[in-house]
């Protein structure tokens, strides 16, 4: 009986394929916000490179938490390459504008993972993407307030660093519902 269970779950399918590409995708977002942050750290604007080197950590414990899942469900994982970040900017704005399209697009990532799960009768599949969805709505809507400020700051950095010591955007502290990161969370 238990081999015909290892056979069900490890059968092929669009929504492990889509899984697997979104380790690459996740790893893929933490390399361009540590891009980022270290713009920022050579600017010296610390919040703002503080923030993006978080952020940095918490796409990579994303990636890990996709990891432990794959593994937990007997799902063969491959650890795939990043691509390469965009290092060069001309302003401030740009980089958080970056980071705000990049959510949006990890948003339609996480969304179509959802769809295959469903479409495949995946529910525990599914389910573990409910965090997921949870957590792209929060990175949206931070990134957006991030830009926003910086509209607002209109090229003053010193409003923008002193709004994220104030606010802790993007900084709601751990959330005892993320699913667990293999080897741990950073």
């Amino acid at each position: 009986m238990a081999s015909n269970v290892k056979k069900i779950l490890s059968k092929k399918s669009k929504f492990h394929e889509l899984l697997q590409a979104q380790v690459g995708n996740e790893f893929s977002a933490s390399q361009q916000y540590i891009a980022l942050a270290v713009w920022f750290d050579n600017e010296d604007l610390p919040r703002l490179a503080s923030h993006f080197y978080k952020q940095a950590l918490e796409e990579r414990n994303h990636a890990m938490m996709i990891v432990q899942f794959l593994m937990d469900n007997d799902i063969p994982v491959v650890i795939p390459g990043t691509q390469t970040p965009i290092n060069e900017f001309k302003a401030p704005r740009d980089l958080v504008d970056l980071a705000l399209r990049q959510e949006q697009q990890v948003t339609e990532q996480i969304v179509a993972l959802a769809k295959a799960a469903r479409e495949e009768g995946d529910y525990i599949g599914e389910q573990f993407l409910q965090w997921f969805l949870k957590e792209q709505v929060e990175e949206v809507s931070s990134m957006k307030t991030l830009l926003t400020i910086m509209d607002r700051a209109n090229g003053n950095m010193f409003y923008v660093e002193t709004f994220l010591t104030r606010e802790n955007v993007g900084d709601e502290g751990a959330d005892p519902s993320a699913p667990s990161a293999a080897g741990g969370a950073l």
